[in-house]
């Protein structure tokens, strides 16, 4: 080893104990989620930040592949969940599952971008891009720790699976989408409430603000909190 090689591997060291806990954690605990698919008999993926066709606009960094990884510890209700709405000749829509933490940065720097605007007719019609953060975008997503999932319901029907009408587009920010909104027909709201309801009786709550958005809530919060940055692929 020449001595030119030791401040390099000095570095090399130092920059290893400035990680944030979250990279650390990515190697170590992946083996906690798993890809619902691999589980659910059936279901439909339409993961939108692995598109363009999301409120940023772009694909959404950590998303690599379109697949939906949860904890581990929530897989068993949300089958159960799935199999039950099966039978009654629906299935689950996946938006979005567990989100890097590194997705959760590029949410808050388009955010913070007051000038980019390119979206606001589709996803936020009503409200300022700087009210955005709080109610809708959050500094740190409880996605990140793998309880929340995004999704809707299809119905089969005449051999075609159809999406339940729900009111709103996903990620439409407005109170249009908020779970018991009055700007919607009843039939729209009977659909929201029968997610609601059947998700409750398996684990999941739902978020007021948006009604496709549910957490699994029968993991303590003490055992559920740390966030995630492993890449999804």
């Amino acid at each position: 080893m020449t001595n030119n090689s030791i401040p390099l591997i000095l570095f090399a060291a130092a920059t290893m104990l400035m990680l944030p806990k979250i990279a650390l954690a990515q190697h170590e605990d992946k083996d906690q989620f798993i890809d619902i698919q691999t589980v659910l008999s059936t279901l439909k993926y339409d993961i939108k930040y692995y598109s363009n066709d999301n409120f940023v606009g772009t694909r959404i960094n950590g998303y690599q592949a379109e697949k939906c990884f949860i904890d581990k510890r929530a897989i068993a209700d949300l089958k159960k969940a799935s199999d039950a709405l099966n039978q009654q000749g629906f299935r689950f829509k996946f938006f979005d599952c567990y989100r890097p933490e590194r997705a959760v940065a590029h949410f808050m720097h388009w955010a913070k971008d007051l000038t980019d605007q390119k979206t606001k007719t589709q996803y936020y019609p009503n409200i300022d891009k700087d009210t955005l953060v709080g109610p809708y975008i959050a500094e740190r997503s409880g996605h990140s720790k793998g309880f929340t999932v995004d999704l809707t319901i299809e119905k089969l029907q005449n051999g075609k699976w159809t999406e339940v009408d729900m009111g709103s587009a996903f990620d439409l920010f407005d109170e249009k989408s908020h779970t018991l909104s009055p700007l919607i027909s009843k039939q729209q709201q009977q659909s929201r409430l029968f997610l609601r309801d059947h998700l409750a009786q398996h684990g999941f709550k739902n978020y007021s603000l948006e009604w496709w958005h549910y957490t699994y809530n029968k993991v303590p919060k003490s055992q559920a909190s740390e966030a995630y940055d492993f890449v999804v692929k």
